[in-house]
C-alpha cells in the first residue's frame, strides 16, 4: 500500500500523518518523541515501515543553542452547563425564536401573493426539521449530531456530524418543488441568478475545523456539505470535489464511512462541540449564509 507522509504543526504539535492516496489519514508519528499512532488497524505494518523510514531517510536538524518548546496544550473550556450543552438543540432551533409577522400582515401578504420573511424562516425551519430527521437515524452507526450551532456573528451551523467518518458541516437548503444547478462555486435554482451555496459551505467548514480543532489539540478533518430539501431534479456538475452535495434522503450516504476519526477522537470532538462557549469567540472571517 502506497502511502502518502504530509507533516502537520500545530498548538505546539510537530507530526507526521501517512495518508491514503484519497487523503484519510491511518497513521501519524509524533516527531518530537518517536511515538507511532496507528489510526486504522489493517494499515498498521504500512503505517510503521513508511513514517519509520521517513524518519530515518529525513533526520531532522537540532537549531544550535535552542531549547525545545514543550507542547502547549490546548485551550480547556470550563465545565459543560445544560445551559451551555447544544446537545439539547433541536434542527431548526434558532429559526423557532423567530417572530414572525401579525396575522393581519401575514393575510394581506398572502391575498396579495407576496413573500415575507416569515416565509423564508418556516421553509428554512421545515427544511432542518426534515434534514435532522436523516441525520439521528446515523446514530445507530457511531455517528453523533448536533444541530443549530449558534456562532459569533449571528448566524449559525445548521447540522453537524461527528463520526468515524471525520466531521462534516451540514449546510440546508429548502426550495420546494424547483430544480437546482450546482456548480463549483455556486448554485441556480429554476435557472435563476448564481448564489454562493457552496463557497460559503467551503469557508462555513474551515471556520468549524478552526474552533475543534484549537480545543482538541489534533487534526480535525470537516467537509462541507450541502443538502437540498423538496427539489424536483438536483444536478451537480462540480469538478472541484470538495463539497458535497444531496437530497435530504441521500445524507444516509454518510453512515458507512469510517477511517478518520477513531471512537475515543470522536467522543473528544464532540464534547468539545456540543459546548456553546467553543463557538463564542470565533474569528467572524467565514462569509455570511
Amino acid at each position: 500500500m502506497e502511502l502518502k507522509i504530509t507533516r502537520w504543526k500545530r498548538y505546539g504539535h510537530d507530526r507526521l500523518y501517512a495518508n491514503l492516496p484519497d487523503g484519510t489519514a491511518v497513521g501519524w508519528l509524533d516527531v518530537k518523541t518517536g511515538d507511532i499512532t496507528v489510526l486504522v488497524a489493517e494499515y498498521r505494518a504500512d503505517v510503521i515501515v513508511v513514517l519509520t523510514d521517513h524518519l530515518r531517510n529525513n533526520p531532522e536538524p537540532v537549531p544550535p543553542q535552542k531549547t525545545p518548546r514543550m507542547p502547549e496544550a490546548p485551550p480547556l473550556l470550563p465545565p459543560l452547563t445544560a445551559a451551555d450543552d447544544l446537545a439539547a438543540n433541536r434542527p431548526g432551533e434558532s429559526l423557532r425564536d423567530k417572530s414572525g409577522p401579525g396575522l393581519i400582515k401575514r393575510v394581506v401578504s398572502q391575498l396579495l401573493r407576496r413573500p415575507t420573511e416569515w416565509d423564508s424562516w418556516r421553509k428554512g425551519l421545515k427544511g432542518e426539521q426534515r434534514v435532522g430527521a436523516e441525520l439521528n437515524r446515523l446514530a445507530r452507526h457511531g455517528w453523533r449530531v448536533l444541530h443549530s450551532i449558534p456562532l459569533a456573528d449571528k448566524v449559525d451551523v445548521d447540522h453537524l456530524l461527528i463520526g468515524p467518518g471525520g466531521v462534516f458541516s451540514i449546510n440546508t437548503k429548502y426550495h420546494g418543488k424547483r430544480a437546482v444547478w450546482v456548480g463549483d462555486d455556486s448554485a441556480k435554482v429554476d435557472h435563476g441568478k448564481p448564489a454562493p451555496y457552496v463557497r460559503k459551505s467551503r469557508a462555513e467548514a474551515k471556520r468549524v475545523g478552526r474552533v475543534l480543532e484549537r480545543y482538541c489539540g489534533f487534526p480535525v478533518p470537516v467537509e462541507p456539505v450541502l443538502v437540498f430539501v423538496g427539489v424536483t431534479d438536483l444536478k451537480v456538475v462540480a469538478t472541484q470535489l470538495n463539497v458535497r452535495v444531496y437530497q435530504e434522503r441521500e445524507v444516509a450516504a454518510l453512515a458507512p464511512l469510517s477511517g478518520v476519526l477513531t471512537a475515543e477522537q470522536v467522543e473528544h470532538v464532540y464534547s468539545v462541540a456540543r459546548h456553546r462557549q467553543a463557538w463564542s469567540q470565533v474569528p467572524p472571517t467565514a462569509t455570511r449564509k
